[in-house]
């Protein structure tokens, strides 16, 4: 089992990784040798995760998900497969983790007199500027 947090955690066989050959720096060795790591998640039918935090997951996730709901985690910034291995791990748990967190509801609030006033303000002084510019100089 993988903690993500005190109350969620990944069973490993939900986990899926497929290797492939990355691209950039690394001589020959890019050539022979698939460092990069793709990490599939199949989120929408993972028993560990609750509702709510699999709706702000698939959300957070945007184009790494599916519209099936898997979430596929590309990461080839190290020139070895372990390294890479973890990193895809690391940051999937992260995306998790943030799921997790609930947003705090927003209270509807009112602009106070004085920030209206002040916005009022603003507005005159731009219209002053702007019309002054329309406006013919004479040097008479």
């Amino acid at each position: 089992m993988i903690r993500v947090t005190r109350t969620v955690a990944l069973n490993e066989a939900e986990l899926e990784e497929s290797f492939v050959r990355a691209s950039g720096p690394g001589g020959q060795n890019v050539n022979k040798v698939a460092t990069a790591v793709q990490l599939k998640f199949d989120a929408a039918l993972s028993p560990s995760l609750p509702e709510a935090v699999r709706a702000r997951l698939l959300n957070l996730a945007g184009s790494r998900a599916s519209d099936q709901g898997v979430i596929t985690i590309t990461a080839q910034r190290f020139r070895v497969q372990s390294r890479n291995r973890a990193d895809a791990l690391e940051r999937l748990i992260e995306l998790i983790r943030a799921a997790c967190h609930t947003p705090k509801p927003r209270k509807a609030t009112r602009p106070t007199r004085a920030s209206r006033e002040r916005r009022l303000e603003h507005k005159k002084q731009r219209s002053e500027v702007k019309r002054g510019r329309g406006a013919k100089v004479n040097l008479d």
